[in-house]
């Protein structure tokens, strides 16, 4: 199939996908997965071959990128302690307790393989939890451990992943040779991160100055960003994925923002908000495409005793241990919490029985899994096949689909009611933030009207400001703590909404009818047509409860 054709019938579907998943109530990644399984279960469906560095290249520096960029940095930060025992200390863990399960149950994989395995089973899939849960139904300091982990695993999961494939390619494995390297690719990658950073702050630096450039310009900079993050730590043998990770990390902090326009910051956050959709959805519907093939070619070591019952229940099996492994550290490092805060004298905040069990469900494996475990290489250095191969990739895909449909059906039950109803604590930092902001907008704004002007021009100048510091006077009004003044200014604030949209309706309808009558060009209604969009979507964000 022609691959600009491909593409298209997966972005379509993505489309589809997220109309459907608001109608069947099912959560996205699980439908998206079903659609692409769809897709490709006929004889004559879609079949495509996936390069899995491409795979990785295309997909995945640009999703992680943007998850590290939206992640509250003032929490992960809080929360490092947790986040680096999860991101690093269970990836160990895991590789040794999983690679010696899979070991025991299916003996025909060798224990180097079996590593390899777990390695690549070990980082998780923060986004699909979050699509699977309502976030305000998980303890926040929970989901903030669970995305820190995931934007880490990634990195030490797919190093680890890399030492266990090579161990099976040469037949010997140094401990002390895969820590070096394990360091040099974590310190490389933070520092390729940086450097593309670098570079990218001193493109936006050079178009800035420019004055006829595009603001298109300076938003491809920050799309190019992840991908050369990537590119720059691959070269040198280390780690893209945490270059990636450290770029997104880094660019609020690096203020590299305040060299865009605003027109282009308006654009790029609303191009990596679509980016983020597209890519996540074409990722699943892209691994539901590679299940048919995988689910007809059943390994024989899994097919001695029945051929449907045996593989599933070993999948489910591995599934389950993954789980188990998760809960039993979890709990571990709950316990050494609470020792070092009694050490400190200081009061320890445990997780719960069911806060460790909805973070051990929600520990999903993704499409950093399924494309690490298709880059297996298909032969040993002596040219004989790779062993086990397809019953590795084979499982890999099982355990992805497991764990997806075990958080689906279990975790929205488990995180019932951990979270007290109330007052969401962001919601009451957001109103803090608003008053604080307007504040300083009126006093500034107040200092600027009694500045110079006399006579009928410094009552102008007053009138004009009363009109602006109005405006954030009924801000402070809506972020009152008080239900009352709340009340009162919302409805005063609805009521200027609807009239303003009302407005902004009539002139959408009156551009349309000057550029039907050819009283303007087709570039002027388009940006006219822009400027009345962004206002409307102004008013509508303002008008959410």
């Amino acid at each position: 199939m022609d691959v600009a054709i491909f593409i298209l019938i997966v972005l379509a579907f993505v489309t589809v996908s997220g109309a459907l998943s608001k109608l069947v109530r099912v959560p996205l990644p699980v439908l998206q997965i079903a659609i692409g399984a769809a897709l490709a279960w006929p004889a004559r469906g879609i079949h495509f071959e996936i390069e899995p560095e491409l795979f990785l290249l295309v997909f995945i520096p640009p999703l992680l990128f943007g998850d590290a960029f939206s992640a509250p940095k003032r929490e992960l930060m809080a929360l490092r302690g947790p986040i680096l025992d999860l991101a690093i200390g269970l990836v160990f863990f895991t590789i040794v307790g999983f690679g010696y399960a899979l070991h025991w149950l299916v003996p025909s994989i060798p224990l180097v393989v079996a590593f390899a395995l777990a390695a690549v089973l070990s980082p998780t899939d923060a986004v699909a939890v979050s699509s699977i849960v309502d976030r305000t139904s998980v303890p926040p300091r929970l989901m903030h451990i669970l995305e820190g982990e995931s934007l880490l695993n990634d990195a030490s999961g797919l190093v680890m992943f890399r030492f266990a494939v090579a161990a099976a390619l040469t037949g010997s494995f140094s401990f002390a040779n895969a820590s070096l390297s394990f360091l040099y690719a974590v310190a490389v990658g933070i520092l390729a991160g940086i450097a593309a950073l670098f570079i990218a702050a001193k493109s936006l630096q050079i178009l800035g100055r420019i004055t006829s450039t595009p603001p298109e310009a300076q938003v491809l900079v920050i799309v190019l960003l992840p991908f050369v993050a990537y590119l720059i730590a691959e070269h040198f043998g280390a780690s893209g994925i945490l270059a990636a990770v450290t770029a997104g990390l880094l660019t609020g902090y690096s203020g590299i923002v305040r060299h865009m326009a605003v027109s282009a910051r308006i654009q790029a956050f609303s191009l990596w908000s679509m980016l983020i959709f597209m890519f996540n959805g074409a990722l699943f519907i892209l691994l539901g495409l590679q299940l048919p093939d995988i689910i007809r070619k059943v390994p024989p070591e899994l097919t001695t005793r029945h051929w449907l019952f045996e593989p599933a229940l070993t999948v489910l099996l591995l599934t389950l241990c993954l789980i188990g492994l998760r809960f039993i550290w979890i709990w571990i490092g709950d316990i050494g919490a609470m020792l070092a805060a009694r050490f400190d004298k200081r009061e320890a905040a445990p997780f719960g029985f069911r806060v460790r069990l909805a973070g051990s469900v929600a520990g999903v494996r993704g499409a950093i899994t399924l494309a690490g475990i298709l880059s297996l290489p298909l032969a040993l250095q002596d040219g004989s096949p790779f062993p086990a191969r397809d019953l590795v990739i084979f499982l890999a895909a099982g355990v992805i689909i497991c764990s997806l449909a075990i958080a689906s059906l279990t975790l929205p039950a488990i995180a019932r009611g951990l979270v007290e109803p109330g007052d969401d604590p962001g919601a009451a930092e957001e109103r803090k933030a608003r008053v604080g902001a307007a504040n300083a907008a009126i006093a500034k704004v107040e200092s600027l009207a009694s500045e110079g002007s006399e006579g009928e021009a410094a009552d102008a100048r007053l009138a004009i400001a009363e009109s602006v510091v109005s405006i954030y006077r009924r801000r402070i009004a809506l972020s009152d703590d008080g239900d009352e003044a709340r009340a009162d200014a919302r409805d005063s604030g609805r009521l200027e909404v609807e009239l303003r949209l009302a407005g902004i309706e009539a002139e959408r309808a009156e551009l349309d009818k000057m550029l039907r009558r050819g009283d303007i060009n087709d570039r002027t209604a388009r940006k006219l047509f822009t400027e009345v969009t962004f206002s409307e979507a102004v008013l509508k964000g303002r008008a959410q409860p």
